[in-house]
């Protein structure tokens, strides 16, 4: 089973800004599921604007990176797809819906949490790869 999701990645000192889901109790990319019919941008800004009370312009998403992963806390065997994009947050994002905390983090500090994403990990690494986060 395929799962399609779209990803904000935003960075800032060296790090990366994560959401913890109250359903999942985890931290992941802030974005979620894309619906039937939505692009990936599409389903970015409307699952921003969901959880961090924000709305990305489409012209300020950049692309950065596809991801194909388990999907975390979903039926086993199912992976997910994920459009990962690029933005520069100017706003301040308030947590909402199931968002229960915004964190940024560095690769050593997500190795320490007790649930761990494996898109986030790939996401991180190739972050790092990249040089964009420490």
């Amino acid at each position: 089973m395929e799962l399609r999701t779209a990803g904000l990645v935003v960075l800032k000192n060296r790090k990366l800004l994560l959401a913890y889901s109250k359903n999942k109790n985890a931290f992941y990319l802030p974005g979620g599921k894309t619906d039937n019919g939505e692009t990936a941008v599409q389903s970015l800004i409307r699952e921003i604007s969901e959880e961090l009370n924000i709305v990305p312009l489409a012209a300020n998403l950049e692309y950065y990176m596809h991801i194909s992963a388990p999907a975390y806390g979903e039926q086993k065997g199912t992976i997910m797809e994920q459009e990962c994009y690029l933005y520069e947050l100017n706003e301040t994002p308030i947590p909402n819906a199931e968002i229960g905390a915004l964190e940024y983090f560095d690769a050593a500090a997500y190795k320490l949490q007790p649930a761990q994403v494996p898109g986030v990990i790939m996401l991180i690494q190739q972050l790092q790869q990249d040089g964009l986060i420490d």
